[in-house]
């Protein structure tokens, strides 16, 4: 897994409220269990339109989003089903940090176990970054987790509160596996001791 440390990066406004993880990636894509390649369906019945045309009007085809990396969104982002296949979708499109006022709870920890930061801020502060992540081109904000703030382009700060251990496994790049071979020396410490206390074994 990518570290995650500072991210630069344009950040989308998508002020809905409720986004499910069917509207992020609807059920027809769910075939695969491959993480990449599922960035081209990212919220695609809103990107596309009834006859497969692009929808010119959806936030994430606009030139100026395109390649976003931070998504500005509404209340309860990720509620609905438990797919992985959510955080897949948006880290193979370019996401790397999801900004709400509140996350469903699987969802919130598949993005950690993804590499990408969902965090949560208040509805004050929702209003201000969804106006700075109107500027277009210009909408550009920087996350830093180690010091755990969001920089506007207008040089204003926002703080956020984050799990410490969730913290350390995104400064480090630690996934599951990650964290499991980061005890690889312990582990074989173990199975070298059993080893010689039950040779039978």
């Amino acid at each position: 897994m990518d570290k995650f440390t500072t991210l630069t990066g344009v950040a989308a406004p998508l002020p809905i409220v409720n986004i499910d993880t069917d509207m992020i990636i609807p059920k027809q894509f769910l075939k695969t269990i491959k993480r990449t390649g599922l960035g081209t369906a990212l919220f695609h019945e809103m990107r596309t339109n009834d006859d497969g045309s692009v929808n010119a009007d959806f936030i994430l085809n606009q030139p100026a989003y395109k390649d976003a990396k931070i998504l500005v969104a509404g209340d309860n982002f990720g509620c609905g089903s438990s797919r992985e296949h959510a955080p897949w979708a948006l880290l193979d499109f370019g996401i790397r940090c999801v900004i709400s006022t509140s996350f469903a709870d699987i969802f919130y920890n598949n993005c950690f176990k993804n590499g990408i930061l969902p965090i949560q801020v208040s509805e004050e502060q929702l209003e201000k970054l969804l106006d700075d992540a109107s500027r277009g081109a210009n909408a550009t904000l920087t996350v830093d987790l180690e010091a755990q703030v969001i920089k506007g382009p207008d040089g204003g700060e926002i703080s956020f509160e984050i799990d410490p251990f969730r913290k350390h496994c995104l400064l480090n790049g630690l996934d599951d596996i990650g964290l499991t071979l980061a005890k690889s020396a312990s582990i074989d410490s173990f199975e070298g001791q059993i080893a010689d206390s039950r040779p039978w074994a």
